[in-house]
């Protein structure tokens, strides 16, 4: 799921575009009524070139749908660039995009171009995108206006022509609502929205995509075929993968690789592996909840003691008993804009 597909240095475009589509194709595995749908959706994507919202679970295949639209539309012999954003420092992250030249400050002892040059004539895929500091969101907002950048510092304005495909696997309007994400700049990303089902609404593509990991895997370490007993096979077509393809493919890696023979049968039998899954499920879940209670209360209190401050972010790492640059890091772990709250 998070093979990369780069551009294939002389190739011919057109033939390394048709061998990544094909590529694709073996990687999109589904045929539930939800999957076929989303497929229909990718296809009328594809043929634009608005920029994309792709929203989905963790693990649902967001890039590979953002790939799908990239190699299946008019930009497929272009470079696909896919960015973390979750991964990127902010104060890394206009130089990652937009690139810099020497001496633009510590360490950048050469030029270098950004990334929105590299997919110059292609799609910059933008994963993560919920997690953009204020200040980040403000750099793409004027970025996506007419992809006029400068790098830093330089006094040169550079153009370039991307399609901007940007995810999230959290809703980006709920985010906008709690003031964590601008709304002008959701709306810029949003013209075209796709929505991926997870794995547990799609009936029959687990058991599809269990056999398909296998072929792969033994493929991959030149194993002989091997496949799933009638038991095992049933049970993942049971089970609710709370972390969607991307927890199925790791499962089938660990099963194949510890099978004995030629059919994998689970590791656990099947009756009380479902009851252990649901205790797994059942404490993942309390963590999911007391991580997002944690959160809040996090930025509830960031929050309370800044307005406190009135907006003076000293004073208010005094009154939080922090260092500043400990609370600095609270103010764009949550994206608070401390002037907002400034007199």
């Amino acid at each position: 799921m998070s093979r990369v597909l780069q551009p294939g240095g002389d190739v011919n475009p057109s033939l390394a575009s048709e061998r990544r589509v094909d590529d694709l194709r073996g990687e999109i595995v589904g045929a539930s009524p939800a999957f076929l749908a989303l497929l229909a959706q990718l296809r009328r994507v594809a043929g634009s070139e608005a920029p994309v919202l792709i929203e989905g679970e963790t693990g649902s295949g967001k890039e590979l749908a953002a790939r799908a639209v990239h190699y299946w539309g008019t930009r497929c012999a272009g470079p696909f660039v896919p960015v973390n954003c979750g991964a990127l420092p902010d104060h890394l992250l206009e130089a990652e995009l937009f690139g810099h030249e020497r001496g633009a400050f510590t360490d950048a002892k050469l030029a270098r171009r950004g990334l929105v040059a590299e997919a110059n004539g292609g799609t910059l895929f933008l994963d993560e995108v919920d997690a953009l500091s204020a200040k980040a969101q403000i750099a793409l907002l004027r970025f996506l206006q007419d992809q006029r950048y400068r790098p830093l510092g330089s006094a040169r304005e550079l153009c370039t022509n991307v399609r901007l495909i940007a995810a999230t696997n959290q809703p980006l309007a709920e985010a906008t609502r709690l003031g964590r994400f601008r709304g002008d700049l959701m709306y810029r990303l949003k013209i075209l929205h796709l929505e991926l089902p997870p794995l547990r609404d799609r009936p029959g593509d687990a058991e599809q995509l269990a056999l398909h990991f296998a072929g792969v895997f033994c493929a991959k370490y030149r194993m002989p075929a091997k496949t799933f007993d009638a038991a095992t096979l049933a049970w993942i077509g049971r089970h609710p993968w709370p972390g969607n393809v991307r927890e199925l493919e790791n499962w089938v890696h660990r099963e194949l690789l510890m099978a004995d023979g030629l059919t994998i049968h689970a590791s656990l039998d099947v009756p009380s592996g479902d009851r252990r899954t649901s205790e797994a499920d059942a404490i993942a879940d309390f963590q999911h909840a007391k991580a997002e209670a944690v959160r809040r209360f996090e930025r509830d209190y960031v929050l309370a003691v800044l307005r406190q401050a009135r907006g003076n972010v000293t004073r208010a790492a005094q009154i939080a008993g922090k260092e500043r640059r400990a609370f600095g890091k609270l103010l764009k772990k949550h994206g608070i804009d401390r002037q907002a709250l400034q007199d």
